[in-house]
């Protein structure tokens, strides 16, 4: 059987060798203490390959998942909630356009590092069937892990809500965007700083587990390469990080990305719908996914959608309505990023963020000559400014149809080196990234770009902007205590928002039941520190709030809450307390939990501070942390180079029997980071394990 198993390794090796050009047997995967794999090869396609090993070692569930859906597989394996996945994602059209553009898009350098990525991630399923999840899911292709990255793009780009009005919020459900994204990026010039370095803050909240959570990986190359960050299952590359030269934090911007469309319909033929005076016909599209029902049982669903010149369009009892969204307009995300890994200076940067690859995303960056940056990114089509973008638009006029330039990147809004030494974005708005006088000023292009007007905020930019105006200039530590802050500000979200002031400021007397409660959080200090006794009170009454506006359709951006909405959190809040734990103080490390396997450590943080946490509730009764905080990554530039700091939730691995299961986890709950390198004899000096692809394990 070794024998077989060897032959097989061997064939792998010289296919792929002969048409990636990559020699197997020098790619070098080095892990750390803590499991983090550090890629070293001599070519940047061997860094692919490489990483693509590490992560189908630790992360080969997730991946296949991912790569089932862009397939339009995931309903063999999850059932139900994958065939919903499934059709929204054909739904999209996603394959489709990335099948027309793949070839002429993809092409180069960057398609060898693409494909032999690709060529890792089928050689590991071919050497591990055990750990196939379906047997014709491989081999994936390169158009395949570019799906992904349209996936992962349109999911952060609240686009999925413009789908949720016509689809019932089905796919939104179910492609998983109701849990909360966000995140931090602050960048502070030496300027500001007291040991004459830049700082930079990485610091991601997504989801803690599943296809969005954060993998750590170092890459490094004598072609270039040496970059250390995070990315996703399927991540070719690092999406945010650092090298010798920069490093970029990316936040989820809250513009307009997608418009819904009404078509007006032949009342005599119900497949033609009216465009500029003419009735034109649609294009029915029918597709079908593969049902799991149980074990090898399954049978086939067919849907049937349509396309119209406003792009996917659907038939629904309120209308026929179209879909367009910027995702799409370009496949060149994952070239992007595979640029942006390789920037030495700014102006390289610059340049690679001028290929418009990445669609959405907000831009927060630091590097060695002390530039910082900030950009409000997003590939917007010209709109024509008479209708209001923000709504519903008549689907029979070209009048409406985008047109295919995009709005310059110069045009967008964004700051470089601002007076007061600083920027930041907490998915707040962008016109306050930096201070009053260096802010980008609003312009025109907003009513057809969409992005949050003036004034806008958000609990975590309003308290870092308190935060920030205390210091003249900062240490390191000073930074650190800024980044995990886990307080509200003096005044939480306006009106136009989620406004939990009014949770704050409700009348005792009015409410007997629970005055004593509503006393507890008129004086409560607003910290969600491990200690702190009334942050649970507040977390759980806020989730209960949150809960009765979805469940009431005020789930929406900028939803507001009734003093109603109030009461009734405070009184399950109060209940549960007292069931429980038999008082109302409960301190918060008894009720909100970091939990994998067997590992359960006490976890700060609440809602929109700037040390995020959500969790849900646990059948003990206990809340797990389940979003937020997750991938953290401090960088200083200085006279001796760039120094680095990580934590990641967990550890490197998904699997419950790897060492790298919860290897990070009592950093990541007491707050503190691991030091990093991007030297190569360094990491090699305190390795755990050096090996090669498909070598076999002792």
């Amino acid at each position: 059987m070794r024998i077989v198993f060897l032959f097989v390794v061997l064939l792998l090796a010289s296919c792929t060798k002969k048409s990636e050009s990559v020699e197997i047997s020098a790619i070098k995967i080095v892990r750390d203490t803590y499991g983090v794999p550090h890629i070293f090869a001599k070519t940047d396609a061997e860094v692919a390959y490489g990483l693509a090993w590490a992560q189908c070692e630790d992360q080969f569930i997730t991946l296949q998942e991912l790569m089932a859906a862009c397939k339009g597989m995931l309903g063999e394996i999850k059932g139900k909630e994958g065939l919903i996945a499934d059709f929204g994602i054909k739904f999209m059209g996603l394959q489709e356009i990335t099948k027309a553009h793949y070839e002429q898009d993809v092409t180069g350098k960057f398609k060898t590092y693409l494909e032999s990525f690709v060529a890792g991630v089928n050689a590991y399923a071919t050497l591990h069937p055990e750990e196939v999840m379906l047997d014709d899911l491989f081999p994936i292709t390169g158009q395949d892990v570019i799906v992904g990255y349209l996936l992962g793009n349109l999911e952060v780009s609240h686009a999925g809500q413009d789908l949720a009005k016509i689809m019932n919020g089905t796919i939104l459900k179910d492609l998983n965007s109701d849990v909360p994204k966000g995140s931090n990026g602050i960048a502070i010039s030496k300027r500001k700083t007291k040991d004459n370095k830049t700082y930079l803050a990485i610091n991601s909240h997504q989801p803690l587990e599943g296809w969005y959570s954060w993998y750590e990986a170092h890459l490094i190359s004598e072609e270039g390469m040496n970059i250390l960050g995070g990315t996703f299952a399927g991540g070719i590359c690092i999406f945010h990080g650092a090298n010798e030269n920069l490093a970029w934090a990316h936040t989820v911007n809250h513009a307009d990305f997608s418009d819904v469309y009404q078509l007006e319909m032949n009342p005599e033929n119900d497949n033609q719908y009216k465009f500029d005076g003419k009735w034109l016909e649609l294009k029915e599209k029918k597709y079908t996914s593969w049902f799991k029902l149980a074990g090898p049982i399954k049978f086939p669903i067919s849907k049937t959608i349509y396309e119209s010149k406003y792009g996917p369009t659907f038939k629904t009892e309120q209308g026929v309505f179209a879909w367009s969204f910027v995702v799409g307009r370009s496949i060149k995300m994952a070239e992007q990023w595979y640029e942006m890994n390789k920037a030495t200076n700014f102006a390289e940067f610059k340049k690679a963020i001028e290929m418009r690859g990445i669609s959405t995303l907000n831009f927060v960056y630091a590097d060695k000559e002390d530039n910082i940056y900030f950009l409000s990114n997003g590939g917007f089509p010209y709109r024509n400014p008479k209708y209001d973008w923000s709504r519903i638009l008549p689907g029979n006029t070209s009048e409406t149809l985008w047109g295919t330039e995009t709005i310059p990147v110069d045009s967008l809004p964004q700051v470089l080196n601002p007076k007061k030494g600083w920027v930041f974005n907490t998915n707040n708005t962008p016109y306050s990234a930096t201070d009053s006088v260096s802010n980008f000023k609003e312009t025109a292009l907003n009513k057809i770009m969409g992005y949050q007007s003036k004034g806008l905020e958000n609990n975590r930019s309003n308290r870092f902007l308190e935060l920030i105006s205390q210091y003249d200039s900062l240490s390191y530590p000073d930074f650190k205590r800024i980044k995990y802050d886990n307080q509200y500000p003096s005044k939480m979200m306006t009106p136009k928002a989620l406004n939990l002031e009014d949770l704050m400021r409700l009348d005792a007397s009015k409410y007997p039941d629970i005055s004593d409660a509503i006393t507890q959080l008129t004086h409560w200090n607003r910290k969600s520190d491990l200690e702190n006794t009334t942050a649970a009170l507040f977390i759980i009454s806020w989730l209960e709030i949150d809960r009765i506006r979805t469940e009431s359709g005020r789930n929406i951006r900028y939803g507001t809450i009734t003093e109603e909405d109030c009461v009734a959190g405070i009184r399950k809040a109060k209940k549960e307390l007292l069931e429980k734990y038999g008082t109302l103080k409960v301190p918060l490390k008894k009720v909100q939990r970091l939990i994998r396997g067997n590992v359960n450590l006490p976890m700060a943080g609440m809602p929109d501070v700037l040390a995020a946490m959500y969790s849900k509730k646990t059948k003990d009764g206990t809340y797990k942390a389940f979003a937020g905080e997750s991938y953290i990554e401090l960088v200083r530039f200085g006279k001796n180079g760039v120094e680095i700091e990580s934590v990641n939730t967990y550890g490197s691995s998904e699997k419950p029997e790897s060492n790298y299961y919860t290897s990070e986890m009592k950093l990541f709950a007491t707050q503190q980071l691991k030091k990093m390198t991007l030297n190569k004899e360094e990491v090699l000096k305190n390795a755990v394990r050096i090996y090669s692809p498909m070598m076999m394990k002792n």
